[in-house]
């Protein structure tokens, strides 16, 4: 990449002489990939592998952020190891089956100097705007530069490049929803992005909203330590056992849907999950109509794989209630009347992706900031944009997305090489037979 202007001011326009030092415009000799999470990652290895100069903007001051930052202390991956590496990078064989938090974070670290991959951190993208005019993107940025003293300056760059990679995921803006009298309630509120551990909680009592994977674990993790966790169910949830007959119960399905339609292997799903874990209705965990497998496909949510929580709910240490209808100091009214009185909440209500924010004029992505088009077809769209990480199917369709987009940039970034080098040489020889 080069700077190619320093803040070049119209003739008619007023200026800061300091505006020459804090504004910068980059041309990028390839793509310009938003996110270094393990998507942007994954796209990043793939370019560096087929020779593709490329750079990696990051919000944050480190890769993984959402792992690194926003996840709490006992998460493990949920699928097994094989499903979550990325590519041409295997786990380590000492790993275990089901990786921490932790050992995934050093996993990602090191795929990083693996495939020396250098994100510039602490770069927040602003705008991306396609320009038609030369077939460029624009992509504007606000950088935080250590100053001389212990603060931070503020620096605006605007790169140049041909192509634009939205990696920055389903999960980069925490959902907080809204509850009537939430703010008079006067105990401590927070979302699972901020959770690290029910040490803090001992001895309280906690409304957990959410029945998700994290809404579970977080629940879970509160009864672990001496707390007493009531978990707001709202709606209809598939609850499965991580594995079935000692194998991954996603190993399970993946294998049956290579022989059978998607809807038998619900099916074939379902009566073993009835086998294996009962009537789970009873404890107010109502199932979906729809299937486990095609509501993830359609609805992209995911089903919960337990591991332990439902244990905890049967003996009752984990009580299960409807949703909330307001809060009141030190307490909760419920939509079925009932009034628990509580120390603390978490939030555990999910994420959002947050490319609307930012990506300008532009019809590939949704009102939801995912790509309009389902899997596996969301990974392409028109000028020079491309999207990794929106797949709803976890880091294994995110590296299949990764693999597409670097393949393609390659191709198009070496097509566009050889056309330059023809035309320069064809200017050089024209040069020469002036002389």
């Amino acid at each position: 990449m080069h700077d190619i202007c320093l803040n070049m001011p119209s003739m008619v326009q007023t200026f800061d002489p300091e505006d020459l030092f804090t504004k910068r415009c980059i041309w990028v000799n390839g793509p310009v990939i938003v996110g270094a999470g393990p998507s942007g990652l994954a796209v990043a290895a793939g370019l560096k592998d087929q020779g593709v100069p490329f750079i990696v903007l990051e919000r944050e001051n480190c890769i993984a952020s959402l792992w690194q930052h926003r996840t709490y202390d006992r998460l493990k991956l949920h699928l097994p190891k094989q499903f979550c590496q990325l590519p041409n990078f295997p786990f380590p064989d000492d790993f275990p089956e089901y990786p921490t938090k932790f050992q995934f974070i050093t996993y990602l670290e090191s795929y990083a100097n693996h495939f020396n991959i250098a994100p510039q951190f602490n770069e927040t993208v602003q705008s991306a705007k396609y320009d038609h005019t030369f077939g460029l993107w624009r992509v504007k940025t606000l950088r935080r530069n250590k100053g001389p003293s212990s603060g931070h300056e503020l620096c605006e760059v605007e790169y140049i490049c041909r192509w634009l990679v939205v990696a920055t995921g389903e999960n980069s803006e925490k959902v907080v929803p809204q509850f009537e009298g939430l703010e008079e309630f006067g105990g401590h509120v927070m979302h699972a992005c901020d959770y690290k551990s029910g040490e803090a909680y001992s001895g309280q009592k906690v409304l957990v909203v959410g029945c998700g994977n994290s809404g579970m674990e977080v629940s879970l993790d509160l009864c672990n330590h001496n707390a007493t966790p009531s978990m707001v169910v709202r709606s209809s949830v598939h609850v499965l056992p991580r594995e079935i007959f000692g194998k991954s119960t996603f190993e399970l399905a993946v294998m049956l849907m290579k022989r059978l339609p998607l809807w038998m292997v619900d099916k074939i799903l379902l009566i073993l999950v009835r086998l294996i874990l009962g009537n789970i209705e009873k404890y107010g965990l109502k199932r979906p109509s729809v299937g486990p497998l095609e509501l993830k496909h359609t609805a992209g949510k995911t089903p919960v794989l337990d591991i332990g929580s439902l244990e905890k709910i049967r003996s009752g240490k984990i009580k299960v209630v409807p949703g909330i209808r307001r809060f009141f100091p030190g307490k909760v009214e419920l939509v079925d009347g009932q009034v628990l009185q509580i120390d603390s909440v978490v939030l555990a209500t999910g994420y959002h992706s947050n490319v609307p924010s930012w990506l300008k004029e532009n019809d590939f992505f949704s009102h939801d900031g995912t790509p309009r088009n389902p899997f596996p077809n969301g990974w392409k769209g028109k000028g020079g944009l491309y999207a990794v990480g929106f797949t709803r199917r976890g880091l294994s369709g995110a590296s299949l997305d990764a693999i597409n987009v670097a393949h393609d940039i390659a191709k198009s970034w070496k097509e566009e090489t050889k056309q330059k080098r023809k035309t320069v040489a064809a200017r050089h020889r024209r040069c020469i037979s002036h002389f």
